[in-house]
């Protein structure tokens, strides 16, 4: 991953809470359907485990995070709170009345606020925040919004990336190095 420019870690500086979409960003946005114990169908989705690691780190640094999702999952739902994200919308093809209900609750301006997408219901949200971030594999009509783009592919760390980028720039990062590596 290239250096961030100083207007990149400026802005990701100022960032109180991470948002995000789910398939295509926690997901590669496949889709898995099994039976379940009842013979209903389950929807299955597989996420990475360095996206869940960051993002307690992100939560114990301080910062909370959530998701706003055009798709209903209760395995979604069950990963999330297992994660400890504070806002949790799901079913919400237009994402902006979601969106200001969590700035209104978490008292958050515009600005102090990162979001990740991957497709067209996520642009105005890009648009709107501080930091607007499309995952690598994302749609070229995001891309072509966002203040950055990972390196990785939504469900391959992406977020992952994205945390790292805010707690380094908000200098928070240190204290994950130091616990793990001895170094900070």
């Amino acid at each position: 991953m290239a250096e961030p420019s100083p207007q990149l870690v400026e802005r990701a500086s100022r960032i109180r809470l991470l948002l995000m979409d789910v398939d295509g960003v926690w997901t590669d946005g496949n889709l898995f359907y099994v039976p379940g114990s009842d013979g209903d169908m389950v929807e299955v989705k597989p996420s990475h485990a360095h996206d869940g690691q960051a993002l307690r780190w992100l939560h114990a640094s301080g910062l909370p995070s959530g998701l706003i999702s055009g798709r209903d999952s209760p395995g979604v739902t069950h990963r999330a709170e297992m994660l400890g994200m504070t806002y949790i919308y799901q079913g919400f093809l237009e994402k902006l009345p979601p969106y200001e209900e969590i700035c209104a609750a978490a008292g958050v301006s515009d600005e102090e606020v990162a979001y990740l997408g991957d497709d067209l219901p996520d642009v105005p949200l890009i648009d709107r925040v501080g930091l607007g971030v499309a995952v690598a594999n994302g749609r070229t009509e995001v891309k072509e919004r966002a203040d950055y783009i990972t390196a990785a592919c939504g469900g391959s760390g992406a977020i992952r990336e994205v945390v790292e980028l805010i707690m380094k720039a908000r200098g928070t990062w240190g204290a994950v190095l130091a616990r793990y590596v001895g170094t900070g």
